[in-house]
């Protein structure tokens, strides 16, 4: 090698890479040294962004640290990064949040996933159009071999997810991921699971927080080998999944924080972030609500005549309306606030009082012999411009409910104290060899 080219290298070394690809691995002395040559190999030939490969053994017991040290010896741009801790998600929260790379992205040591894949998944998170990149099994264009023990598992979860997180990203588990550190650097602090819970925990914080995530859908080879005691992982993943739900139904996460953190602010002027998934709620609850008011008025009409009835069933449909809609349309929960709220709600309830009743008292005058379905038919139509009022006014009510909302102080100490480490040394905690 020529001077020139010795200085060229020692500066690309230098040069923080576009992609740090982190395997975490556990008792892998047999597969490792493979495995690596063979990305290694892919990532000089034909990739077209520099890139890094960073290993990070997970207290391994046997020699797989020996090797990782001897790789990086031999290979430009391997790391090794030890944990005395073993976790896939540890592993990963800290070899991403020590790497200056624009993209941090990991694969599982067996590489089942065909390399191919890795430009499609890293592509849009450089270019900027996607802030995180999964691999995905369970696409139609995906294909894929392995058991149908695994298949239904898989498939399982992911229904689960769907179910209880509303999780729309079809392929949680797949180890093959990309990020863009920025976001990884905002997201990793609330990220509490360590172990194979990880990936779904930061998918599911990403989706909330609105971040846009690409899928790829991948060749995927199984790994007959694989170590992973299914049952136990299954376990863990159903309390994980139990306490994320807790977190996102108590409001205990700052998702607002989050979402300032990451710049997601709206796309049009005057139409305030999450208004359109606001109005779809509100909308369901007013529905319920209406059909509740309609068999409240034709039960007490009877007994209290018409202005009685209507005052009763909008006042009970009223306070279950602003209930409903404190916590399922602007996702307002726990006691503070709540009787403020409720007399605010009152207070809007007038208005819709007014407009009802001024309707009758127009029907009555001008039409005193109006069946019982015109009076009806007249009060639905008045309270459809009254729910329109309610849903302006309920958003003017519960206009600061993110700022209100209770968040666990731990969560707030915990980013801080975790931002305040990496500013002081982004690589504490941990060993890492070059």
């Amino acid at each position: 090698m020529t001077q020139t080219e010795a200085e060229q290298k020692a500066m690309q070394s230098s040069r923080a890479p576009v992609l740090d690809v982190v395997i975490p691995v556990y008792n892998e002395e047999t597969d490792l040294g493979l495995c690596v040559r063979r990305l290694h190999a892919y990532l000089r030939d034909g990739f077209p962004f520099t890139a890094r490969i960073t290993i990070a053994d997970n207290a391994s017991t046997d020699a797989t640290l020996d090797v990782a040290e001897l790789l990086a010896d031999e290979l430009d741009e391997v790391e090794v990064l030890h944990l005395d801790a073993k976790g896939r998600g540890r592993a990963l929260r800290a070899a991403w949040s020590g790497s200056d790379a624009t993209v941090v992205a990991y694969m599982d040591v067996d590489l089942s996933t065909d390399l191919n894949a890795l430009l499609p998944l890293v592509a849009p998170l450089v270019s900027g159009h996607s802030d995180l990149a999964i691999g995905t099994r369970l696409d139609s264009a995906a294909r894929v071999v392995r058991g149908p023990k695994r298949e239904f598992i898989s498939r399982c979860y992911n229904l689960i997810l769907k179910t209880t997180l509303r999780a729309g990203f079809s392929d949680a588990q797949c180890g093959f991921k990309a990020i863009r550190s920025d976001v990884a650097r905002e997201l990793l602090p609330l990220v509490r699971d360590g172990e194979w819970f990880f990936d779904t925990e930061l998918l599911v914080l990403a989706e909330r927080a609105g971040l846009r995530i690409h899928e790829v859908p991948v060749d995927w080879i199984d790994d007959p080998d694989s170590r992973v005691d299914i049952v136990d992982t299954a376990r863990k993943d159903l309390r994980g999944i139990w306490r994320l739900t807790k977190a996102l139904t108590t409001g205990a996460l700052p998702l607002d924080e989050l979402r300032a953190a990451v710049g997601r602010e709206p796309l049009v002027a005057g139409v305030p972030l999450g208004m359109i998934g606001q109005l779809v709620r509100f909308a369901i609850v007013g529905v319920s609500s209406t059909l509740a008011y309609i068999v409240l008025y034709l039960l007490l009409q009877p007994l209290l005549g018409a202005q009685g009835a209507n005052l009763f069933a909008l006042l009970v449909t009223a306070i279950g309306n602003t209930a409903a809609n404190r916590a399922f349309t602007f996702g307002v929960r726990g006691r503070a606030d709540a009787v403020s709220h409720q007399f605010q709600g009152l207070a809007i309830f007038g208005f819709g009082l007014a407009i009802t009743s001024g309707s009758l008292f127009a029907l009555h005058r001008w039409a005193p012999d109006a069946a019982v379905t015109v009076e009806l038919g007249v009060l639905v139509t008045a309270n459809l411009v009254a729910t329109l009022i309610r849903f302006v006014g309920l958003r003017w009510v519960f206009r600061h409910a993110g700022d209100a909302r209770e968040h666990p102080a731990d969560f707030h100490d915990e980013l801080d104290a975790v931002r305040r480490r990496r500013a002081v040394n982004p690589a504490q905690g941990m060993e890492v060899s070059r």
